[in-house]
């Protein structure tokens, strides 16, 4: 078991939740870094924060899987350490698509990855943080919990139901200790397996050509990161609920 606080990041891709790992792990954190598949992948990030001398284990996990995230949770605590940060990075976008094309079982997995599975997150290790004095869930979201835009219906009400959530979770447990924050990135990520997945490979290199490579016109991860671990650290007369990110360059959603 490590010595270490725990910092336990769901959804721990090349973008986001890699980057945020790393920037934990560097500060002194046990990371744990989980994602659905990439095995390979996760093996190279846990590699890459061991070989900078920092500390951090990969698991897969089926966050769908009835009794998984409550199953992980247990497991950290009782093998790795107390968790005392939880990056909650799950997405569940799955491009536009008209009503018709929006099935039942669709809608539902949304709803399932972006809201059920945080409120499974808060159930299993609130009353642990609350027991302990305090801790901290970051939940990364969307433009769509702001706006619903059109093709977006199964993201749009899931990720609206998961700003909701923050809200009714940080209503209740901010007065035990625990601090929960909704960041929402408004703007499109340098994420080769999120954003790159989306839109195809071709459509995302020539993105990155027209906005990054020291442009800054998109999010870049490994800034982000910073801005997680600020406010996982604020002193508790100055918690900030709610904060949304995007480039210099990006009008925001409500002039957009």
């Amino acid at each position: 078991m490590s010595k270490k606080p725990v910092c336990l990041i769901i959804g721990a891709g090349a973008g986001i939740g890699g980057n945020v790992g790393k920037k934990f792990a560097k500060e002194g954190y046990h990371t744990v870094l989980v994602r659905r598949s990439d095995e390979a992948g996760l093996n190279k990030l846990v590699a890459d924060i061991s070989a900078a001398g920092d500390s951090a284990v990969g698991r897969l996990l089926n966050a769908a899987q009835e009794d998984a995230i409550e199953n992980l949770i247990v497991d950290i605590e009782q093998n790795e350490g107390p968790i005392e940060v939880v990056v909650f990075n799950l997405g569940a976008q799955f491009g536009d698509r008209t009503l018709e094309e929006t099935t039942y079982k669709l809608f539902e997995l949304g709803w399932r990855m972006t809201s059920f599975a945080l409120f499974r997150v808060a159930k299993t290790l609130a009353p642990i943080m609350e027991a302990r004095g305090g801790g901290k869930i970051l939940v990364t979201s969307a433009t769509s919990a702001m706006r619903g835009n059109a093709g977006q219906h199964a993201h749009a009400a899931a990720i609206g139901g998961r700003r909701l959530l923050c809200q009714t979770l940080n209503a209740e447990l901010s007065v035990k200790g625990i601090h929960i924050c909704h960041i929402y990135i408004d703007a499109m990520i340098e994420a080769p397996d999120t954003l790159g997945r989306l839109v195809g490979e071709e459509i995302y290199e020539k993105l990155l050509a027209e906005k990054a490579n020291g442009k800054d016109e998109m999010v870049i991860p490994e800034k982000v990161a910073d801005t997680y671990y600020h406010i996982a650290h604020q002193h508790r007369s100055a918690w900030t609920s709610e904060v949304d990110i995007r480039p210099f360059s990006e009008q925001p959603w409500w002039n957009n």
